[in-house]
């Protein structure tokens, strides 16, 4: 008898807790963005210039970040699809990012893409593409 109040009483107890909320996940704080935009290139804010690196075995004029999360920034040159020539800065982290070109007549705000090595894609915001090498 006493055996079935005893687990009468931690069936009740079982099913009347209250199943606690999870906590939400932590935020990390951190300075990497999600997508690299053309402003980008223009300052290094200090939590970047804590890893910025300039090496000149590679064709990067300059990197910021951590191994697996580094931004990197390119002088690049190419054409856009009329045969003109352009040249320009550009910040990269993994495949994509941002930067500027300029053409004989003005700057142009572009993102970019790697489509092979020292090689990469680049639309402006009118839908024009270019053609870019890593100088």
């Amino acid at each position: 008898m006493l055996k079935n109040y005893l687990i009468l009483l931690l069936l009740v107890a079982f099913y009347s807790c209250k199943k606690a909320d999870a906590p939400p996940p932590p935020q990390i704080n951190t300075f990497y963005k999600e997508t690299v935009t053309a402003d980008d290139r223009k300052t290094i804010t200090p939590d970047e210039a804590q890893t910025y690196h300039v090496n000149k075995t590679y064709q990067y004029e300059y990197r910021t970040g951590n191994p697996g999360n580094y931004e990197y920034n390119y002088d690049v040159k190419g054409i856009n699809d009329k045969g003109d020539s352009v040249f320009g800065n550009i910040n990269v982290q993994g495949k994509y990012g941002a930067g500027i070109l300029m053409d004989s007549i003005a700057e142009i705000e572009i993102s970019t893409e790697w489509i092979s090595k020292g090689k990469l894609k680049a639309n402006d915001k009118k839908g024009n593409e270019y053609n870019l090498i890593v100088k």
